[in-house]
């Protein structure tokens, strides 16, 4: 059979009985609504390895294969044979929506568990209690929740009919999309009783993946695991890239046939600011676009994928938070503006275009940042030993220390930390209960050889993806090569194969309507109302909220350092290799437009300069220029008390406050100026990142005089 990989001598030589074959039959026309449906080529197989040898499984298969069919049919039939209720592991709550909208149709009594609905659990409980819950699905994190997983989870274990883990990549630390709350599934598995199915699925694992997963779901050399791997490739997509000088090109291409692309789809872009940029250019020019992102709520985001759903969107402009789970069997087409950093990754999320079609476009528009992108974001989620030392010798094994009284004790920002929590608590350092976190006391050695391996592979992971930007080969075989598919082979179908499909040019019309775009100025910049919490703990007596009398108006920056379009010079102006020097007429340019649009309450009287180790010369001439523009006092410099700020490369708010409390000095003659200045006070920098610095520098001036202070600044981090 093509594609079926067998993990177990057993299995390969016992084929699925004839009743289990056509009870399952029955239940899959039952599901499908149509009497003449035939499974696909391993479908039954996977069935009956869980219904009638109670083994343990994985499933590598593409996209609309019918990975859920396997597990919804496989519960109705152990159901039927008295089993107990089949537990499955979900990623997202867009993907839990999903399937339990699709095990109602199948006839599956589903319910779910999350962080949206845990208000219903008791209901949950009673419908358990009661026997009428044939699939409860929980997500990863909520298995690690104190009270579930010391008060529910043995019930569940103990009356447990199977085990599912979809997305099951996640479990490796090897895979695109690793999640350490995945990881502590291994350890669920091993207390599973003899003879309780497990089954993973995956439609994105390479070969070093699937023996990662296939470990960790064995429960012995004596019962392998089953393992199914079906061809990756997706006849209904049409693949190509598109290579545009700059992002303005890009853009330009987007207003002119984003209309063009059949039905409705999906723009992935690798940041935030990207995918705002782009859905309010392309409304702008009257197309029905949102954006979504790790900003948008919960109650949005379900919005919005029911309105793309329904057809009511032309796309939505996402980030990688629109990923596994979502469900639109219909949807057209998949374009990508900036590459994944990880041609496995890139197959997964176009894998959600061309389920239920015959023809998906998918298109990739590559950047020149993306691999500055890719390089921030590798670096943010490995872990360090310094960092894990650091947490470890701040907790203790009696006392539990919440996430935020624990960020005041180590130099790590809030999602690094919570990230190192979790693995900390996957290799048994660590462990969470009511009240925060302690530490188990155990011996505990990081593993920097694996960080190291895990670290290699995402670098070739990165070259594989400018591979397959630059490649003269079928793109669907390069895909499928890369993620170890055996029966990869050309398309046909991508622009290598058959030429490219898409227009390949840019009117100038359409690059000037771009560029008008992305040449918009004014970021604000959020005044800190609230001082982090645990700052006593390091020598700073302030706490709750910011005084009146201390706090700093909302501000203004140029732009993002991320944004398409001043995100590029900003960049280039604030590399490492740049000398300062005074500012050029185009960055004045454009704070003077940034300065115009702004709707404050009073205009600025006066300037203040913020003093500058690295950029005196930038920050200096431009507080100058801006005094002689807008005619404002310019009332001195406000200087630093000398040395090095303790806070740099402080990465947490506590740090970030603490390094810079106490470093400005409002020298005689800048406090005369405050105090003869009756208006706001302009307070410029160069670039704003955790907000810190200008909050206390804001707080000295108006201690010394200030009747308010305005921050600005040419860029903010985000």
């Amino acid at each position: 059979m093509s594609g079926l990989g067998v993990g177990s001598p057993a299995s390969s030589s016992v084929p699925p009985s004839a009743d289990i074959a056509a009870e399952a039959q029955q239940a899959l026309a039952a599901l499908t609504g149509r009497p003449d449906a035939v499974f696909h080529p391993g479908q039954l197989e996977a069935i009956s390895a869980l219904v009638e040898h109670r083994q343990r499984a994985l499933v590598v298969q593409r996209t609309g294969w019918g990975k859920s069919a396997v597990y919804f049919l496989a519960t109705l039939l152990l159901r039927r044979r008295g089993g107990g209720p089949t537990v499955l592991v979900s990623p997202l709550l867009a993907l839990m929506r999903d399937q339990v909208a699709a095990a109602a149709r199948a006839g599956v009594r589903a319910v779910s568990i999350n962080s949206a609905n845990a208000h219903e659990w008791g209901e949950t409980q009673a419908a358990l209690a009661r026997d009428e819950v044939d699939v409860l699905l929980v997500s990863p994190e909520r298995l690690n929740n104190p009270k579930f997983r010391d008060e529910q989870m043995p019930t569940l274990i103990a009356r447990m009919g199977m085990l599912v883990v979809d997305e099951a990549h996640c479990i490796s630390d090897w895979g695109h999309d690793f999640r350490p709350d995945y990881r502590r599934l291994a350890e669920l598995i091993r207390s599973l009783p003899h003879g309780v199915p497990v089954l993973a699925t995956t439609a994105t694992a390479n070969e070093r993946v699937v023996e990662d997963v296939a470990e960790q779901l064995t429960a012995g050399p004596a019962d392998p695991v089953f393992t199914i791997r079906g061809s990756l490739a997706r006849a209904s997509l049409r693949l190509g890239v598109l290579s545009l000088p700059d992002a303005r090109q890009r853009l330009g291409w987007l207003l002119a046939h984003l209309g063009d692309l059949p039905g409705s789809g999906i723009i992935y872009t690798l940041t935030v600011s990207a995918a705002e940029d782009i859905a309010r250019l392309l409304r702008e020019n009257g197309y029905a676009v949102r954006a979504y992102t790790g900003r948008t709520d919960t109650e949005e985001r379900e919005q919005l994928e029911q309105q793309l759903k329904g057809n009511e969107l032309k796309a939505l402009v996402a980030t990688s938070a629109l990923g596994m789970g979502f469900d639109k069997p219909d949807l057209g087409f998949v374009v990508h503006v900036g590459a994944p950093s990880s041609p496995v990754a890139y197959y997964q999320q176009i894998g959600r275009a061309g389920r239920a079609t015959d023809n998906a476009d998918v298109l990739l528009l590559p950047g020149r940042e993306d691999r500055e992108i890719w390089q921030y974001f590798a670096s943010a989620s490995m872990p360090t030993s310094a960092r894990a030392t650091a947490v470890l010798d701040a907790l203790s094994t009696d006392t539990a220390m919440s996430t935020v009284a624990l960020e005041g004790l180590v130099d790590i920002k809030r999602s690094t930390l919570e990230l190192l929590l979790k693995v900390l608590d996957v290799d048994g350092a660590v462990r969470r209960v009511t009240g925060g976190w302690v530490s188990t006391g155990q011996p505990w050695e990081y593993d920097a050889p694996r960080y190291e391996r895990v670290a290699a592979a995402r670098a070739a992971e990165a070259a594989s993806m400018l591979d397959y930007e630059s490649t003269s080969a079928c793109r669907m075989q390069l895909l499928q090569q890369d993620l170890d598919d055996p029966s990869a082979e050309p398309c046909g179908r991508c622009d290598n194969c058959a030429g490219a499909w898409f227009p390949t040019s840019v009117s100038d019309s359409d690059s000037s309507g771009a560029a008008a775009a992305l040449d918009k100025v004014g970021v604000e910049i959020a005044p800190r109302a609230q001082w982090p919490s645990g700052m006593s703990s390091l020598g700073v007596s302030v706490r709750g909220k910011i005084g009146a009398d201390e706090l700093v108006q909302p501000g203004r920056a140029v732009a993002r350092l991320t944004d398409l379009g001043w995100g590029g010079p900003l960049r280039a102006l604030f590399s490492s290799t740049t000398p300062d020097a005074p500012i050029s007429r185009e960055l004045v340019d454009g704070c003077v437009r940034a300065l115009k649009d702004w709707p404050w309450e009073t205009r600025p009287t006066g300037v203040v300069a913020m003093s500058s180790r690295s950029r005196p010369q930038l920050v200096g001439s431009l507080a100058q220029a801006l005094s002689t523009i807008g005619r404002l006092q310019f009332l001195g410099t406000l200087e630093r008390s000398g040395g090095t700020p303790r806070g740099d490369g402080a990465t947490n708010s506590a740090y970030r406050l603490s390094g810079v409390w106490d470093t400005f000095v409002v020298d005689p003659s800048l406090a005369a100026a405050l105090q003869s200045n009756e208006g706001p006070v302009l307070l410029v920098d160069d670039l704003v990142d955790s907000r810190w610095t200008m909050t206390v520098a804001g707080r000295e001036l108006r201690r010394a005089g200030a009747a308010a202070v305005l921050p600005f600044a040419l860029a903010t981090v985000a």
